[in-house]
């Protein structure tokens, strides 16, 4: 079945429209090596951690790998939300790319390839720290190497400082206490944080947010000095535009030699999308998007001309839906937490994916075998056709789930040899789990509804007595809607996350649900 993109950001006409990544990639970083472009994101507590996107025009973006298949720390081996890997960086140096990334509870580390399409190093700590986050390295002309850096005040008790450390050169490691280089405590900034250090024309620049994700702009420092002082100017804010923050970004040029800046917006549920600006240089300042001040402060573009590349790409945008009929597991899915081979397997000879029931005794949320993508449009519907006949009547439960700040889960629970509807719902951090029983049901099989509109989620369902085309239920069918309908709210730094689950309340782990497809559908 051929799958429908929700949001495509090339207008094939030579244009584009923001954001060209409507799905939560935060803290985006970009490079250019030759004719290819990399983006890297933070992603938290998601395993395979550190997404790595590329494009060949700055407009259409794919995910082509990973940086981290798991997180290096046992904690992670249980859900941390919030926690895990925060804003990283990438660049490339004499052949190989370098992706920085902090854990504000452990320290800084850095992972390397010379093939960002294949296997990255495991990740070496650079910086045992507590409270040390977003670093960006940087290889100076003279063969000097340093990292910017800034504090989380949750671990630190005060942030708005960025700090220049030298690094070894060869080991990378940091190897002096390093000095702080900007406060903006004293400049009248907020919240200056994400520094993305660079240099042209003699300057040092450094680019970072100030004032906050949802309401921020963007700072620019530029020295002769690496060391400083450092001048200030912003370059980028709201305007007149609905493009809040704009916050955390990266420059990046083109071999044509324009040069454009990617930077993420706060977009509430959705979480954290990218948009891109064009981006020009006067007087050794950077000027961003369009309608500058008389202080040389741009806003966003809402679309603007494709960047010349020298070439027409295809339109794209991150896969979505699966089929489950490929051997390895689609890019699109994370897990909760480090994930264990016993969770999961496919299933290539009938194209779907089994999910084992695993044991779990806090809140749905909390369990750590969650497979979940993000939101990749404002709205959509998602079906899933579900194998039941492998559930045990041990209280295995399986379905669909919303997962954010609210999360509720929809599916089947077996209980008592019957199999009934269900509806799990909680919020984050609170100890108020819901759970809703609805009609039985006399099926095997079952299509499963999730409707995501008006920032709310829905759900319907559809009992499958013919199972011979696995595409027979999923369009023009009866749904029977149940359930409450749930207000959506993001996570812990992170957008509402949609997937597949199968849990049991008993301590037993022999049941099996199989999912023959999860597609997304426009509204």
């Amino acid at each position: 079945m051929k799958s429908e993109k929700l949001w495509i950001a090339d207008r094939c006409d030579g244009t584009y429209v923001n954001p060209v990544l409507y799905a939560d990639y935060s803290d985006p970083d970009v490079i250019r090596v030759g004719d290819d472009y990399f983006m890297i994101s933070s992603s938290f507590c998601n395993v395979p951690a550190i997404p790595v996107l590329h494009s060949k025009d700055l407009v259409n973006w794919k995910v082509v790998n990973y940086v981290l298949d798991k997180l290096p720390f046992a904690d992670y081996d249980v859900p941390a939300h919030g926690r895990g890997v925060w804003a990283p960086a990438i660049r490339y140096h004499d052949g190989m790319y370098y992706v920085f990334f902090p854990m504000p509870d452990e320290g800084i580390f850095v992972s390397m390839t010379e093939d960002p399409f294949g296997k990255w190093s495991e990740p070496i700590c650079v910086k045992k720290a507590v409270g040390w986050i977003d670093p960006c390295p940087f290889w100076d002309d003279d063969g000097q190497v340093y990292m910017v850096s800034g504090f989380a005040k949750s671990r630190m008790g005060f942030n708005n400082v960025l700090r220049l450390s030298r690094l070894d050169a060869d080991t990378l490691e940091v190897i002096d206490g390093g000095r702080d280089i900007y406060d903006g405590n004293l400049t009248g900034q907020r919240t200056t944080e994400g520094p993305k250090l660079y240099k042209r024309n003699g300057y040092y620049y450094i680019f970072a947010p100030t004032g906050g994700v949802a309401e921020g702009v963007q700072l620019v420092l530029r020295s002769r000095s690496i060391w400083g002082p450092y001048e200030e100017k912003i370059v980028l804010a709201q305007g007149n535009t609905p493009v809040n923050g704009p916050h955390q970004g990266a420059w990046v040029d083109t071999k044509s030699g324009e040069d454009w800046f990617l930077h993420f917006q706060d977009a509430g549920n959705v979480g954290r999308v990218v948009h891109l600006q064009p981006m020009r240089w006067e007087d050794d300042w950077p000027v961003m998007g369009i309608n500058q001040n008389r202080e040389g402060c741009g806003e966003p573009v809402l679309s603007y001309r494709k960047p010349d590349v020298g070439c027409d790409c295809m339109s794209c945008a991150p896969v979505d839906s699966d089929e489950f009929d490929g051997d390895t597991l689609g890019l699109q899915w994370q897990w909760n937490a480090n994930y264990k081979k016993e969770w999961y397997k496919l299933d290539f000879a009938n194209s779907r994916i089994e999910l084992n029931s695993m044991y779990i005794t806090g809140n749905l949320n909390d369990a750590g075998n969650l497979l979940l993508q993000k939101w990749p449009a404002p709205r959509f519907n998602i079906t899933t056709r579900l194998d039941l006949s492998r559930l045990t009547d041990n209280r295995d439960i399986a379905g669909m789930i919303s997962l954010g700040g609210i999360y509720t889960g929809f599916g089947v629970i077996c209980l008592e040899d019957k199999k009934r509807i269900v509806q799990i719902t909680g919020e984050w951090q609170k100890n108020n789990e819901c759970v809703h029983m609805y009609e039985e049901i006399d099926c095997d099989e079952i299509i499963l509804k999730m409707i995501v509109k008006d920032d709310a989620v829905s759900f319907a369902y559809c009992c499958v007595f013919d199972n011979n085309d696995k595409n027979a239920y999923d369009t023009d069918v009866k749904w029977i809607a149940t359930g409450e309908k749930i207000k959506a709210t993001p996570g812990r730094w992170v957008g509402v996350k949609v997937g597949l689950f199968c849990v049991n309340r008993e301590q037993k782990t022999d049941g099996v649900v199989a999912a023959e497809y999860f597609r997304f559908h426009k509204i």
